[in-house]
């Protein structure tokens, strides 16, 4: 427990895969998977890997800025979000970044334009690293 960091409820994190720097998520324990507000969702095929291409607006604050990426579909799952309906989505696996910290994690794909923030990060990818204090906010992002 001693070498682990603690964060808040909020935090502020880096996908430099998908080229974001600086985006605030909601840690959600009770959230398996890590999810992400994308837009126009397209799965392909190049060179026999199945992919997808999506656009993010990675500043809730400007939605003119939109980042389209490209990243290996690394699987399909049912989700049940947190209104009960289950969907299928994408999962992409890319690397995060959280203070000093850096390693790679899951996502979902889905819509979240409902959501005050556009990630969800979860249990998962919080996994041994960190404990959460959810009385605080941006622990690990200074």
């Amino acid at each position: 427990m001693n070498n682990k960091i603690i964060i808040g409820r909020l935090e502020s994190i880096a996908l430099p895969e998908l080229g974001i720097d600086n985006l605030e998520v909601r840690v959600d324990t009770g959230a398996k998977t890590s999810s992400l507000h994308v837009d126009n969702i397209k799965k392909s095929v190049a060179e026999g890997v199945h992919q997808v291409t999506f656009d993010i607006h990675p500043d809730a604050h400007n939605v003119d800025r939109i980042v389209t990426c490209t990243a290996p579909i690394n699987d399909i799952r049912k989700v049940k979000s947190s209104n009960g309906t289950s969907e299928e989505r994408y999962v992409i696996e890319t690397t995060i970044k959280l203070g000093n910290e850096s390693w790679a994690i899951e996502i979902t794909l889905t819509d979240r334009s409902d959501m005050s923030y556009l990630m969800l990060f979860g249990r998962e990818a919080i996994g041994e690293r960190f404990l959460v204090d959810p009385s605080q906010v941006f622990l690990g992002s200074k």
